[in-house]
């Protein structure tokens, strides 16, 4: 799955919407002493109240927000996996009968409760349902709709929330004029902030793929490795920073650990142009792109034999694949943070080509390249002529 992928589903979790059906919700309580389950009910997702509804459709939303391999990991399913989840899942998927679907996600908690001993009394939330996304774009000049013709895939999401004892508060009752100490013994569900969850299968274009799950984790690059091995019995992955590790160190190896600054800029602009290039596929980068990049970018003294030792000796894999879109920092925003003493910049990758490290004096100093006045404090600076 791609983010435009993973966007147009997330903007269909909202009432009343034709093109994101849910047909049924389950929710599983889940007691943090026993690790046992204290209560489950199922229910059509339209019989509960409106409120209710728009409260979950925000943590599904929540749930498929945040960048891939950051906080979203399209994972594949391990080959002959005992009890595999994909099998359980599928068979979730397919099932017509609610109680054969609810056999099949209480396996999955299962399989939960097995892993390992919960903080705070947790709550895991499925729907299943069906998704429609249109063939053609909307045309208002053509006859027919958007919506008469449409693929239809049936999903499952899974969402799992932790909760919170209600707070102590004062309130004053308005009937007997009085101020009242209010204590809730209700549990409260935190939907706004899952702490991780699944959608089955992953939809890339217009096909679904029940091969791959999508991953939600509720920290960036902090994916849970034995929720991902032991319950869904996926692959393990590599975070967008450790992707983005890898390649400075390889980096490092190859020049000595030391840039200018417009190399450095070319570098980035390189990749950039690559990613660019591959709207609908996020390239990938061996030693030998690596090698033809830093060549380009005005690397000296780089060759193939240099490059797949670096491989080797970071990644001890000279056949791995770096990710484009997680080595270099977002190109057009101030990702690039320059910490000095003195003071603290941001800058984009595209303006890092304006910035130089330099001797002035014996001493040394960054160099900014602007186009109009500085102005501090309400104040212009005057030009001074360094040399």
């Amino acid at each position: 799955m791609n983010k435009k992928d993973i966007a147009n589903i997330r903007k269909q979790f909202k009432p009343d919407n034709d093109l994101m059906r849910i047909s049924s919700i389950f929710n599983v309580y889940i007691m943090k002493e026993s690790s046992e389950i204290y209560h489950h009910e199922s229910q059509p997702f339209e019989m509960l109240d409106s409120d209710q509804q728009e409260l979950f459709l925000g943590n599904f939303k929540k749930l498929l927000t945040g960048q891939l391999d950051e906080k979203l990991f399209e994972l594949k399913f391990q080959r002959d996996a005992e009890d595999p989840s994909q099998l359980i899942l599928h068979r979730g998927l397919l099932a017509n009968d609610t109680e054969e679907w609810k056999e099949q996600m209480l396996r999955i908690v299962a399989k939960m409760l097995n892993d390992k001993q919960f903080s705070e009394d947790t709550v895991v939330t499925f729907i299943r349902g069906d998704y429609y996304k249109p063939t053609q774009r909307n045309n208002e000049e053509a006859e027919v709709s958007e919506r008469d013709e449409v693929f239809t895939h049936r999903y499952i999401l899974c969402s799992i929330n932790k909760t919170e004892q209600s707070k102590k508060t004062l309130m004053f009752d308005y009937v007997e004029r009085e101020f009242k100490y209010h204590v809730a013994v209700d549990p409260v569900i935190k939907l706004a902030s899952p702490e991780a969850g699944f959608l089955f299968p992953c939809f890339t274009d217009n096909s679904a793929d029940v091969n791959h799950i999508l991953f939600s984790s509720g920290k960036a690059n902090e994916p849970d490795l034995q929720f991902i091995d032991e319950i869904l019995n996926a692959e393990k992955t590599i975070t967008a920073q450790e992707d983005k590790f890898f390649f400075e160190e390889i980096v490092r190896e190859v020049t000595g650990d030391r840039l200018e600054t417009s190399t450095l800029a070319n570098v980035y602009e390189e990749i950039n142009r690559m990613i660019d290039e591959n709207e609908d596929e996020i390239p990938k980068l061996d030693y030998r792109d690596v090698e033809r990049v830093l060549k380009v970018s005005g690397v000296e003294e780089v060759n193939t034999e240099k490059v797949e030792a670096a491989f080797q000796k970071v990644i001890d894999d000279q056949k791995y694949e770096l990710k484009a879109s997680s080595i270099i920092p977002k190109y057009n925003s101030k990702s690039i943070k320059i910490n000095t003493k003195v003071a603290n910049i941001s800058i984009s990758p595209q303006d890092l080509k304006y910035v130089r490290q330099i001797i002035y004096k014996g001493k040394r100093c960054i160099l900014i390249e602007v186009e109009e006045d500085t102005v501090i404090e309400g104040f212009r600076m005057n030009p001074e002529e360094l040399f």
